[in-house]
């Protein structure tokens, strides 16, 4: 498949799924300001109701 090529592939093996999972971190987390930031909105308007 892949032979020796110096020791670049390997860093590539390895940072790969970091930055899969720094990049679902991130997108989980957006997600989740996202959510409370909606449901203070809404909470907000049902006060002021």
């Amino acid at each position: 498949m892949l032979a020796h090529q110096g020791g670049w592939d390997e860093i590539l093996l390895v940072l790969a799924p970091i930055l899969v999972i720094a990049g679902l971190l991130l997108l989980a987390k957006k997600r989740v300001e996202r959510s409370l930031r909606d449901n203070e909105s809404s909470a907000a308007d049902r006060d002021g109701s």
